[in-house]
């Protein structure tokens, strides 16, 4: 009987988001008494490793479930960190490695404090004496440099999600980790020449490798009770058919957290929907301005965001500031997303940059209307005027986008009619993966 292969899999943290998401989809496709896989997560923590599944054995000894932006969730991460300072010694060169990337940082005129820290917790995680057939780094930052620098494997590779020139990254920081690995891994073409745009010498190593989507998987979760609890029940567009007795929010994860989903609101208007993090990468500022210009023209409409982030205070501010409170909610985290993508009107996903979104790809899947800026990433995923609108990232471009679809039912029909028929099914990208084990 043939030896099992050996596969580690690194990342950073296992939260609710896109990249997180990917990795459990492919470890699903992964499920085969020919692999024995391993997790290891350089943080420890994160609400979505509930969703591990059970084929794949997590290396952390004691792990926390809660969101990093939990009170216990930011108590566990300051520990983490801690620890990781003195764990295997060597506290001053992680104390240089920290003021090399705020310097390079601050030439950039940008400091990310979790980007400062990651080469830090890398040299500060837990060491493995066992030998992998495989070890791959599913984020960039400190699983790349954990792998690089501290995994015992016949072969690595890794994968880059983001833009990596907008996400901030430099090679002051990855202190030539990429040499280490013999496929770097992109989630779409204009990841790939983002990233060569910073590294050209590893263009022999780059190759496209598409998340896999469980589009099946999808359509089933959508047709499950949740969703919008704030009045409006039956019949939706496009493929998503009849639904009975919405209004029960009770499988939202973290759920609603600002009062708005109460059934005897009775509201009657069009919803927008944005799932993502509370990040200043999703441009949520210039989503909550364009939204005052919606409501000072009259738009009969209400824009919903599934996510948390550090954004939130910020931007709960902003929204009382501008009279929003009704018209821009945040309803926080949920288990399950998809009831909410089938009741929206129109999917909104006006970013500052992507790698590929997942969110983008879900709301697809589903057949809805999606109006994404026209930055990296997002104009990889949508043909303006056939299966989505491409707006400027402005409030202006986005108020007018959303206004032209919501007065235009036909062409909201449409376009999720020609989102719904995109295949992501890409049983042929995890081949890519698997052949380096041959």
């Amino acid at each position: 009987m043939p030896m099992r292969k050996k596969i580690l899999f690194v990342i950073n943290t296992m939260g609710r988001a896109g990249a997180e998401t990917a990795l459990l989809e492919l470890l699903k496709h992964l499920d085969s008494p020919e692999y024995d896989i391993s997790l290891y997560v350089i943080m420890g923590q994160g609400e979505m490793i509930g969703k591990l599944p059970p084929c794949v054995k997590l290396l952390n000894p004691g792990f926390n479930p809660h969101s990093v932006l939990s009170r216990q969730g930011k108590w566990g991460l300051m520990k983490t960190v801690c620890r990781a300072f003195f764990r295997n010694g060597g506290q001053m060169n992680k104390i240089r490695s920290i003021g090399k990337s705020f310097s390079s940082m601050r030439r950039r005129g940008k400091v990310q404090t979790e980007k400062l820290l990651w080469r830090m917790l890398s040299e500060g995680s837990r060491r493995f004496e066992e030998q992998f057939d495989l070890a791959v780094a599913w984020l960039e930052g400190a699983s790349a440099y954990y792998v690089a620098e501290h995994v015992k494997a016949a072969r690595k590779c890794a994968f880059i999600h983001i833009d990596y020139e907008s996400a901030g990254y430099t090679r002051e920081m990855d202190q030539n980790c990429w040499d280490s690995f013999e496929k770097i891994f992109m989630v779409s073409r204009e990841v790939k020449e983002h990233f060569l745009a910073v590294y050209p010498e590893y263009a022999d190593k780059a190759e496209i490798f598409h998340n896999l989507v469980d589009q099946e998987g999808i359509r089933r979760q959508s047709m499950v009770r949740g969703g919008f609890s704030d009045g409006r029940e039956g019949v939706f567009s496009g493929m998503r058919g009849v639904y009975d007795g919405m209004g029960d929010a009770s499988n939202g994860g973290e759920g609603v957290s600002n009062g708005i989903g109460n059934a005897s609101d009775g509201y009657e208007g069009k919803r927008l929907l944005t799932v993502g993090r509370l990040t200043y990468q999703k441009a949520y500022d210039i989503a909550i301005d364009a939204m005052k210009i919606l409501k000072d023209r009259g738009c009969k409409a209400r824009w919903y965001v599934l996510g948390e982030g550090d954004q939130r205070k910020a931007l709960e501010k902003k929204i009382a500031a501008l009279h929003l409170e009704e018209d821009f909610v945040l309803l926080g985290a949920v288990e399950n997303p998809y009831p909410y993508y089938v009741q929206a009107d129109i999917y909104v996903h006006a970013t500052r940059f992507e790698g590929k979104s997942i969110a983008i790809q879900e709301a697809q899947t589903l057949g809805c209307a999606v109006i994404a800026s026209d930055c990296n990433g997002n104009r990889e995923q949508i043909e303006d005027g056939v299966d989505g609108i491409l707006c400027q990232l402005t409030p202006e471009g986005i108020a007018e986008s959303i206004e032209t679809l919501l007065q235009n039912e036909e062409l909201r029909n449409k376009l999720g009619k020609a989102a719904e028929r995109k295949n992501m099914a890409q049983e042929q990208e995890l081949q890519k993966l698997l052949a380096l084990l041959t």
